[in-house]
């Protein structure tokens, strides 16, 4: 049975914005290594619009860069969304009964499945099994927070720094 993760980089406020702040390169390792072991990922409308960028090759890319564009590029993606009418390359348009989706997804793999996107989280509390919160040394304010909604009752697992400024809370329900 597939495990369903939602991790995201945030600011110590609660709020993500993948423009406020970004990885430094230990982070960014981190993730590279965490989306080339993921079984796959779900994403929102919204973030998978976001993270279509890594579909094309881009000049001034880095090695790391290259990299982590290949690990996402080789993963299944399955998008949930009833404006979309196609996705992109190694992905599913899930249009329908997501929770039915959800379920067989969880229930006929193995491994973690990312959940991507505040809003799609929001919408399976009951599904997600692990919470995983980047906090970056940033106070935003405003903007999306990580908890669309009501937060579900967590109990804290783990704690490690990753990098020289990010602490990854992570939590499992209750």
């Amino acid at each position: 049975m597939a495990k369903l993760v939602f991790g995201m980089n945030l600011s110590l406020d609660g709020y993500v914005d993948h423009q406020a702040f970004g990885p430094d390169a230990t982070l960014f390792r981190h993730w590279i290594e965490h989306v080339r072991g993921l079984t796959g990922s779900v994403y929102g409308r919204g973030m998978y619009e976001v993270m279509r960028y890594w579909d094309e090759d881009h000049p001034e890319w880095t090695p790391d860069l290259r990299e982590f564009a290949a690990a996402w590029r080789r993963q299944p993606k399955w998008v949930v969304s009833r404006s979309l009418k196609s996705v992109g390359p190694n992905a599913t348009l899930v249009a329908d009964d997501t929770e039915a989706a959800i379920r067989r997804l969880k229930d006929q793999l193995t491994g973690e499945i990312s959940v991507s996107g505040p809003d799609l989280a929001r919408s399976l509390t009951g599904f997600i099994d692990e919470y995983r919160l980047y906090f970056h040394p940033a106070v935003l304010g405003h903007g999306k927070p990580f908890f669309a909604g009501p937060r579900p009752p967590l109990r804290l697992v783990a704690s490690d720094r990753i990098g020289k400024d990010v602490v990854r809370l992570t939590y499992v329900s209750a």
